[in-house]
């Protein structure tokens, strides 16, 4: 499905997002750059816009983009190309259950709309938490619902009825966006979230609301 829909991910991206996902991914690489130095893997890491920000802010660590989705991984090496990013990233396909890096291996992971869509849950924490090494952070990227009732009832309607077909007519696939409205729909809140990333064994968990809650910005830190 992933790849299916790879040639038209970014726009989509942007007319679904209204342009705010450039501004989310933003907020998430500074969080996961701002730890200490070494290697950054960014998981699910589709067309490159996160590693693409990782990169540029971040001119001493390598980052590492893996996905299970070719096309998508094509891609993002034409734009890491293209903005002059691609030498200071290493891109490999990769089954986010069983990541081929061994233990400790980063001092940071960053997942933007990626852990929804993870087959076991507590299976991919855990081996999130394998790599990184003791103290290394976790952000997570992710869909959450409106705090506010105001804003919750149209962001619904939109998720609902609007997306589904919308992203499904732009994108040439029929499916794929009403995938999207129910994985987020079925994703824990942020406390439940919380709850689930310390029962995989990080030592601190927290998350930050933007756009009035539409996403969440989770962090998470492993243990020493």
């Amino acid at each position: 499905m992933f790849g299916a829909i790879a040639r038209r991910y970014d726009l989509l991206n942007r007319v679904l997002s209204l342009g705010r996902d450039v501004g989310w991914r933003r907020v998430a690489a500074a969080e996961a750059a701002g730890g200490s130095g070494g290697a950054i893997l960014d998981l699910c890491s589709g067309t490159g816009d996160l590693a693409a920000e990782l990169a540029g802010s971040r001119k001493d660590a390598l980052v590492v983009c893996a996905d299970f989705a070719r096309p998508m991984l094509v891609r993002a090496r034409a734009k890491l190309e293209r903005r002059g990013l691609v030498s200071r990233c290493l891109l490999l396909e990769a089954d986010a259950l069983s990541l081929p890096f061994r233990d400790g291996a980063f001092a940071a992971v960053a997942v933007a709309f990626g852990v929804r869509n993870l087959a076991d849950l507590g299976a991919g924490l855990r081996e999130i938490l394998r790599v990184l090494r003791p103290g290394g952070r976790l952000v997570v990227l992710e869909f959450s619902r409106p705090t506010s009732r105001a804003l919750s009832g149209i962001y619904g309607l939109y998720l609902n009825r609007v997306l589904p077909g919308l992203g499904d007519r732009v994108s040439g696939q029929q499916g794929p966006y009403g995938y999207l409205a129910r994985t987020i729909a079925e994703f824990p809140d942020p406390p439940e979230f919380a709850g689930v990333l310390r029962e995989a064994g990080f030592a601190a968990a927290g998350w930050t609301p933007l756009t009035g809650g539409i996403v969440c910005v989770h962090t998470a830190i492993k243990g020493a």
